[in-house]
């Protein structure tokens, strides 16, 4: 029993294999229209479980097929097995719907047509059932369920290979099932039943290619069972000649031309012939010595292909006249009418002989297909497209916005164009665009550069500069930084000179001099530098480029009011002089000698010393007539900070003797007024001095030098000491 079985099936796998290799179809079914108007099951119900469809509910279909190719039945039974084979679809529509071409649709693996391939020779009849099936969810394809069925085609059919479709069209009074179907073979099988296997080939093993029937048809120049033996060219002598290869036609010793009929000719013979060897007789159409001038180019070379007409020209030359549907110079290229394209609609083109034919798809006609079958009433327009009927037959479609094409089945692109710029992003939008800009840009196609400078970000002055998504600031001088916002130290470009420390205060920079400079910047070198550091602290605020000037208008401003305030005490001493002198009648020689001080060295006060309020070191004393005279310089210059010790008080000296006889006579006088004005002159001193006075103060006189130290004394000792300046 296990022989016998495996014998079986050792048969069974011999007979697949040998009809693997020896047999190869393939049956094609392509569905292309279904139509259920009302949306019903076979038995008249809703396809969503309503009842009876006579009411006026609306049935919706979720619509897939079961197909089942099975061999020949006189009853055809839409039961399994199906022996050619079987498909099950995805749903492709609702209740009315047409079937594109191709792949696509809810299931990717889904194609239309339909193939059933076959691994044996086609037997010519079969029997095709189609059911059209409901179902709930598209996942869910199951067909054992006779509640699904919509409707049911079971047909048997007589049919012969060939690459024509047989239309057909089933209608069960509820619904319309349009389809057509073919029997193709594969490649390389042959034959009614596709049975014969002929593969071209041109080799060693072979040089042949494979009739309409599979008949292995000889190439040029080759002959025998598998086409292996070649033909040499014909006419070639059969003693003079031999072949190797087709058409070739070699010569033996002493004869050459193509045909080794010819005799070897004379050397540089080029289109004669001979009768004997070494002879040179030309040939029609040529002349010369070595028959090398062609008189007849056509004649001889007959360059013009396809029927053409050749007209010689002279010298070697030729035109063709060539026949229509042919081009080139030597009318070598046929011209294929439908490099141009010309079927429209999807029309098939087939070249013919100075013309072209074309195979319209169903609804089209007209020698371009360019005329449509279809009406409006067909629904021929997608996407809401508004259909036309044309006079003169056919239709045309007015597509909405966002579509094109003849049916208005092309969706445009809005952003094919790249109307977006600077790296913007397009959206399309269905029936518009809009653009994402980059940062920086605006506009409705981002072309604008967005003004950074519009919110004025550069402070104290600063030249705002636009950029792209950014901005600069050009700042003025005395501040920096991105918006101009960070002062520039005022230390930062160093005004302070000779070695001065730069300290920056409240905006504002102070020098901190050297010893033995002074200035705003330290700039003026001092005579004689104080101990310790100086530091000048100008409240004016550096700026670059400032040019640094001695401050003139102040330091005329102070001498104005020292002067108006010298003035006011010297009419005050004038004042009291003339009181003092009312009350005191002196004699005009006692007076008239007090009018000049002339450095008496003898007239010492030393009980006066004591109420001296200005050291000898901070007198100058003159020698003019009582007059309050002042020198600015010395009050407000460099003498008052740094006095000296003595100032020459005299630019001429007298005679020893004169200057005694002088003092004498000052001595007695002044001794006269001592008493009665002593007590008046303190206090009244006291009184006129106490801002300039220096406590401590030690004073001192010599009589034998010209330089002297003056003291100040009460207004009754004025005979001795007038004026003073201070």
């Amino acid at each position: 029993m296990g022989g016998r079985f495996l014998l079986t099936l050792a048969l069974f796998s011999v007979l697949l294999s040998r009809c693997q290799v020896g047999c190869s179809g393939v049956f094609e079914l392509k569905l292309q229209e279904f139509v259920n108007k009302k949306g019903l099951l076979s038995n008249r119900n809703c396809c969503r479980g309503g009842g009876p469809g006579g009411g006026l509910q609306q049935c919706d279909c979720k619509t897939f097929f079961r197909v089942c190719l099975k061999h020949y039945q006189a009853s055809v039974s839409p039961e399994p097995p199906c022996t050619y084979g079987s498909a099950i679809t995805p749903v492709l529509g609702a209740n009315s719907f047409s079937v594109p071409d191709g792949a696509g649709g809810a299931d990717p693996a889904f194609s239309n047509p339909i193939r059933f391939p076959f691994g044996f020779t086609w037997p010519g009849t079969f029997s095709l059932i189609i059911e059209a099936l409901h179902t709930d969810s598209p996942d869910d394809l199951t067909t054992e369920n006779p509640e699904r069925l919509i409707s049911r085609l079971a047909t048997q059919r007589h049919l012969a290979v060939g690459e024509e479709w047989s239309q057909d069209l089933h209608s069960s009074g509820r619904t319309d099932l349009k389809y057509s179907y073919r029997f193709v073979c594969d490649e390389h099988y042959y034959g009614e039943g596709c049975s014969v296997f002929c593969r071209p080939r041109d080799d060693a093993f072979g040089h042949f290619t494979c009739g309409e029937r599979g008949e292995k048809v000889c190439n040029p120049g080759w002959k025998g069972q598998y086409c292996t033996e070649p033909i040499c060219l014909p006419g070639c002598d059969e003693q003079h000649g031999f072949c190797d290869k087709p058409g070739e036609c070699k010569c033996r010793v002493g004869w050459q031309g193509r045909y080794c009929d010819e005799c070897i000719r004379y050397p540089g013979c080029l289109h004669g012939t001979c009768q004997q060897p070494w002879q040179c007789n030309c040939q029609e159409g040529w002349g010369g010595l070595f028959c090398n001038q062609d008189l007849n180019y056509c004649t001889h070379h007959k360059p013009c292909k396809n029927g053409a007409t050749c007209t010689n020209t002279g010298q070697g030359s030729y035109t063709c006249s060539c026949r229509p549907g042919y081009t080139g110079s030597n009318c070598e290229i046929e011209i294929n009418e439908c490099d141009a394209n010309p079927c429209k609609n999807g029309g098939s083109c087939t070249d013919l002989e100075n013309s072209y034919s074309c195979t319209c798809p169903p609804g089209f006609y007209g020698k371009n297909c360019e005329l449509s079958a279809m009406t409006c009433a067909d629904g021929p327009c997608f996407n809401g497209g508004r259909c036309t009927d044309n006079p003169d037959g056919g239709y045309s479609c007015r597509c909405p916005l966002g579509y094109s094409g003849f049916n208005c089945e092309k969706k445009i692109d809005y952003c094919s164009s790249s109307p977006c710029a600077n790296g913007a992003q397009c959206v399309d939008l269905g029936n518009s665009y809009i653009c994402q800009c980059q940062a920086g840009f605006t506009g409705r196609h981002c072309d604008d550069n967005v003004d950074d400078c519009a919110s004025f970000p550069c402070v104290n002055g600063g030249t705002c500069q636009d950029g792209i998504n950014d901005y600069s600031c050009t700042c003025p001088p005395g501040y920096n930084g991105k918006n101009c916002s960070t002062p520039v130290s005022r230390c930062e470009h160093n005004p302070c000179h000779n070695g001065a420390t730069c300290h920056e205060r409240n905006n504002r920079y102070v020098c901190e001099c050297a010893r033995g400079y002074g200035g705003l910047n330290c700039q003026f070198l001092l005579p004689e530098p104080p101990q310790g550091p100086v530091i000048v602290d100008f409240t004016e605020k550096y700026t670059e480029g400032q040019n640094t000037q001695f401050p003139w208008i102040a330091v005329c401003a102070g001498i104005i009011l020292v002067l108006m305030l010298l003035l006011g005490c010297a009419a005050v001493v004038v004042c009291v002089r003339l009181r003092v002198q009312k009350r005191h009648h002196q004699p005009d020689a006692c007076r008239s000698e007090t009018e000049t001080m002339n450095n008496l060295a003898n007239c010492q006060r030393e009980k006066d010393i004591s109420i001296s309020v200005i050291g000898a070191t901070q007198i100058k004393n003159t020698n003019k007539k009582v007059d309050f005279h002042s020198d600015n310089s010395d009050k407000n210059g460099y003498k008052v900070r740094y006095p000296s010790v003595d100032y020459n008080l005299v630019h001429e000296l007298k005679n020893e003797d004169s200057v005694k006889e002088e003092h004498s006579k000052c001595e007695a006088k002044c001794e006269t007024y001592d008493s009665e004005a002593e007590e008046k002159s303190a206090v009244q001193l006291k009184s006129d001095t106490s801002e300039r006075k220096r406590p401590d103060s030690v004073y001192s006189t010599s009589k034998d030098t010209k330089y002297q130290s003056v003291y100040v004394i009460s207004e009754e000792k004025d005979e001795c000491i007038i004026a003073t300046e201070v």
